[in-house]
């Protein structure tokens, strides 16, 4: 897989971006990893665009949706305190190196946002003065520092630009000596080494020799090919391709038809930006089912660790609890032997002998080999514990009970290890089950891992506000905030549509959109429920409220005399026809169309029509994010299991565009 871009990629696609993101607006700007930046980008005409920036290693376009984590880290906030809503004035590359600058005019002056793909890379927000203000990594080096509030300053040149190269200058390649001619040709122009080695290939030299070894006619050829290449990539019609091996694998992309991989398949694209998004977003899903394995690796690895103790300790159990039952029996089967040793060393002790003279005493007598002194091992006075040697059993016993408790603890002992030997049996067997269901879920996930990110769907013109099609098939849309009721009201609504309101203050105005036919009974009770749930009254927990309708002719911007009306809010004049008590409820479910997963919500007879998969929602106590993914994971479960990966890639953000604002909780209806 891409593993980074060269000087000479990056030519081609700052080049495109140019004409394809100059001029736009910067909308939003999300974080989607700690390298990886999202700009939502809005263009002259209304058409929109999306820029991911990975640093290190991608920039380009994308039409694919990434999932943006519901927290913005400290970082994205600050681009976004600095960069919303301001102009793309210009993107372009630094002296041919791996850095490329976006100019953003926005009213406090122009800011640089400057993305170095070199390395670990780095993505750095410049001020009008040149100073650093944020930067995604802080450091210190031997040339420049990324500190907050120093002057920015470039990094080294890290190569010739070959596009002002001369045929003289390439003479510096036999200086290097020893080295191989690709290195050499690498270190010497920066370009990275495929296209070195693609200049080599093109130029009949191989990559190997060493670089002291060639001939001036090689460096002619090396030269004459450095230029064709370049002429290519200046090219309009340039070939750009993502290269296929025989095993499907994506080995690489490139602008350019590439002789290096003269022996692969190719995908042709019409833009280098398209063909890059196609390959990152590969590699984005190989990523994802790589994680995906690691993680149950990871898992079954722990596991089979504690497979390994648990089979130690049953062993060990089981071996103390055999030990521990022949020594009890070989207690009863000597029995007399062993009590008369433990009464009569206690019986000389207590006469007064000392300990190391019943000590000697014995010793001699096993060396007799008299009975009982021949079980005699050692003497502990200290614990009086006395050692035996009983067959071929060595064993300690306590001087202070007769040879009958001896035997009996040792019985005792070998209960509990027999019943510590069931438990980790037991234990083992639960292991042994929790491995074999991570594998199987190992299985089951990375096959369910979809292939790609789901790509971004072109929204139609009133998904910008809230919107439901009831159940036969009316458009109702609402305003999110005050901006949007007043757009709402004095832009699209129209003279036959139907006007809703819940009754209280801080609710949207609501457009039945009827084009002229007369919606049922039916369909006005499910725009008022529309109107109702995503109101303010959601927030404050209501059951339910009241909700009226009203033609577009009694609505009015005009205010009685001496009054003022704030923005989003309008007179109503005339009766209003009242539905009483709508409970607060809504569903979000899904659907499928063309082969792509759609998120939808509104009233729960509504979202029913459409589609059986869906989880209905009420006021409660979960947060939008928390319940977004509660819903994610219910609706992934609905389908069959080689769909559900599709599902739990849905960005949080489509589902959470049908929460009403405030908390809420899943309805166990």
């Amino acid at each position: 897989m891409l593993n980074e871009l060269s000087s000479l990629d990056i030519a081609v696609i700052t080049a495109e971006l140019d004409m394809i993101i100059k001029d736009s607006r910067i909308s939003n700007i999300y974080q989607l990893n700690d390298k990886t930046l999202l700009l939502k980008l809005r263009k002259p005409g209304g058409l929109r665009e999306n820029l991911l920036i990975e640093a290190g290693r991608q920039l380009h376009t994308t039409i694919y949706a990434f999932e943006k984590p519901i927290k913005p880290p400290d970082f994205c906030m600050a681009l976004r305190k600095y960069l919303r809503n301001g102009r793309i004035e210009k993107i372009q590359q630094y002296d041919f190196e791996r850095i490329v600058e976006l100019t953003v005019e926005s009213k406090a002056g122009e800011y640089r946002l400057v993305i170095e793909l070199f390395g670990d890379g780095n993505i750095i927000l410049v001020d009008p003065e040149n100073k650093i203000l944020h930067a995604l990594t802080y450091k210190r080096m031997k040339d420049r520092n990324i500190i907050r509030g120093e002057p920015f300053k470039y990094p080294p040149p890290r190569g010739r630009d070959p596009r002002t190269l001369r045929r003289e200058d390439l003479d510096e390649i036999r200086r290097m000596g020893e080295i191989e001619v690709v290195r050499s040709l690498t270190r010497l122009l920066g370009i990275g080494g495929k296209y070195a080695e693609e200049i080599l290939t093109r130029a009949g030299v191989e990559k190997n020799v060493p670089s002291s070894s060639l001939k001036d006619e090689e460096i002619d050829s090396i030269y004459e090919s450095l230029q064709g290449l370049l002429s290519e990539i200046s090219r309009e019609d340039k070939a750009p391709s993502i290269f296929v091996d025989e095993g499907g694998r994506w080995v690489d992309v490139s602008p350019i038809e590439m002789r290096k991989y003269s022996d692969l398949k190719q995908i042709k694209f019409e833009s280098f930006n398209q063909a890059l998004d196609e390959f990152y977003a590969e590699s984005f899903a190989k990523k994802r089912t790589s994680e995906v394995e690691e993680t149950f690796e990871q898992q079954i690895a722990r596991l089979e660790r504690i497979l390994k103790d648990q089979e130690r300790t049953l062993q060990k159990s089981r071996r103390k609890a055999e030990t521990y039952r022949r020594i009890g029996e070989a207690i009863y089967l000597h029995l007399n032997e062993i009590q008369f040793l433990l009464q009569r060393i206690m019986n000389e002790k207590r006469s007064g002998r000392d300990w190391k003279e019943i000590v000697e005493d014995l010793t001699k007598e096993k060396k007799e080999s008299r009975v009982p002194a021949i079980y005699f091992e050692e003497l502990n006075p200290k614990n009086l514990r006395l050692r035996v040697s009983v067959e071929d059993l060595v064993f300690d016993l306590d001087l202070k009970s007769s040879a009958q408790k001896n035997a009996a603890e040792y019985y005792r002992l070998a209960k509990k290890a027999e019943k510590r030997a069931k438990g980790a049996e037991e234990a083992l067997k639960q292991t042994q089950m929790k491995i074999e269901e991570a594998k199987r879920r190992r299985l089951e996930e990375t096959r369910q891992a979809p292939k790609l990110p789901p790509k971004m769907r072109k929204r139609e013109w009133y998904e910008k506000f809230r919107w439901f099609h009831s159940s036969e098939g009316f458009l109702a849309i609402g305003g999110r905030d005050k901006t949007q009721n007043e757009i709402l009201i004095k832009r699209y609504m129209e003279p036959k549509d139907l006007v809703f309101h819940a009754e209280i203050t801080g609710a949207p105005f609501v457009l039945l959109k009827t084009k002229g036919k007369k919606p049922s009974e039916k369909t006005l009770y499910e725009a008022a429920q529309f109107a109702a749930s995503y109101s303010k009254a959601w927030k404050e927990g209501l059951g339910s409220i009241s909700v009226y309708w009203v033609n577009p002719d009694q609505i009015s911007k005009s205010p009685p005399s001496g009054e003022y009306l704030s923005k989003g809010a309008f007179m109503i004049y005339g009766p209003r026809n009242y539905i009483r008590n709508v409970p607060l409820e809504a569903a979000i479910g899904l659907v499928k169309t063309d082969d792509q997963i759609r998120i939808i919500g509104g009233p729960p007879q509504a979202v029913a029509k459409q589609t059986r998969i869906y989880v209905k929602i009420i006021p409660g106590n979960e947060s939008s994010g928390r319940l977004a993914k509660q819903i994610r994971k219910l609706l992934a479960r609905m389908l069959p299991s080689e769909e559900r990966g599709a599902v739990e890639n849905v960005p949080l953000e489509e589902i959470q565009r049908f929460i009403p604002s405030g908390r809420g909780s899943i309805s166990r209806e």
